[in-house]
C-alpha cells in the first residue's frame, strides 16, 4: 500500500485538520497541501498555525486557512459559525480529521479532579462530536467524503478521563460508520502507536523520543484515510503495519 499513498493526489480537496499546530496534525497539513489540498488548519495557538501556514506556503502549497478556536471552551454556536465560515469560503469540505487531543493529568479515579475530567472529556470526546455534527452538511457535498479520527487506545491505570474519551471517541467513529455508509461517507480511525510529539512527551517524560517514530512517517496513512481512495473502507480502525 506504500507505493499507491505515495501516488496520490488530492487536488481541489478540502481537508480540515484540528491540532494543525504541531506534532502529527503539523505533519498531515503539509503532506496533503504538498499533494494539492486546501488546509484548514485548526487548533488554539495561533502562532503555531502561522508557522504551519508559512511552511505550506513556501513549499508552494495551495493557500491554506488558519481557524483560531479553543476546543475546550467551545460551544454549539461556535461550531455552527465554523460551518457557516466554511460555507462561505469553500461551500464543501472533502475531509475531516479529528486530531486533537489533550492529556491533562495521569491520576487515580479515585481521586481525579472533577473540573479537569469535564475539560479533558470536552476537548477529547465532546469537541469531535460537535465538530463532526457541524461539518456533515458540508462533507455531504463532497463525492469522497471522508472523517478520520486519531485513535490511541489508553484503558490501563491513570489513563483516566483521556482514556475514556478516546475509548468514547472509538465508539463514536463505528456508529457514524454505520450511519453514514448509505452517504457514502468514509468513517474510520489510525492508530499511529508510539510518534515522536510533544503529547507523547508530557505523557511518558522519561521516555527517549530518539527511538519513537516521527509524525512525517504516518502522515501518509491519514491521507490515505482522507482521500478518495479509500473509498468502500469505512468504520475500520487502522495501524501502521496497515500501510506498509
Amino acid at each position: 500500500m506504500r507505493n499507491n499513498i505515495d501516488q496520490i493526489k488530492l487536488d481541489d480537496r478540502v481537508i480540515l485538520i484540528t491540532g494543525a499546530g504541531d506534532g502529527i496534525g503539523r505533519a498531515v497539513a503539509l503532506d496533503c497541501a504538498k499533494r494539492g489540498a486546501t488546509v484548514i488548519l485548526l487548533g488554539k495557538t495561533i502562532h503555531k498555525l502561522e508557522k504551519v501556514y508559512d511552511e505550506i506556503i513556501a513549499a508552494g502549497g495551495p493557500q491554506p486557512a488558519i481557524y483560531p478556536m479553543d476546543l475546550a471552551g467551545a460551544t454549539a454556536d461556535n461550531y455552527n459559525e465554523l460551518h457557516d465560515n466554511i460555507e462561505k469560503e469553500f461551500g464543501k469540505l472533502d475531509a475531516l480529521l479529528n486530531n486533537a487531543g489533550w492529556l491533562g493529568a495521569s491520576t487515580p479515579m479515585e481521586i481525579f479532579d472533577t473540573e479537569l475530567w469535564y475539560r479533558i472529556m470536552q476537548v477529547n470526546l465532546n469537541a469531535p462530536f460537535l465538530l463532526t455534527k457541524a461539518c456533515l452538511p458540508l462533507i455531504k457535498k463532497s463525492s469522497h467524503g471522508s472523517i478520520v479520527f486519531t485513535a490511541d487506545p489508553k484503558t490501563s491505570a491513570y489513563w483516566g478521563a483521556y482514556g475514556v474519551a478516546k475509548s468514547g471517541q472509538q465508539t463514536l467513529m463505528t456508529i457514524l460508520a454505520d450511519e453514514l455508509e448509505s452517504k457514502h461517507i468514509m468513517v474510520n480511525a489510525f492508530d499511529p502507536g508510539p510518534v515522536r510529539t510533544s503529547f507523547r512527551t508530557r505523557a511518558y517524560p522519561a521516555e527517549d523520543p530518539t527511538n519513537l517514530t516521527k509524525p512525517e512517517a504516518v502522515s501518509g496513512g491519514f491521507v490515505y484515510l482522507i482521500s478518495g481512495d479509500c473509498s468502500g473502507i469505512t468504520g475500520k480502525t487502522f495501524t501502521l503495519e496497515d500501510f506498509k
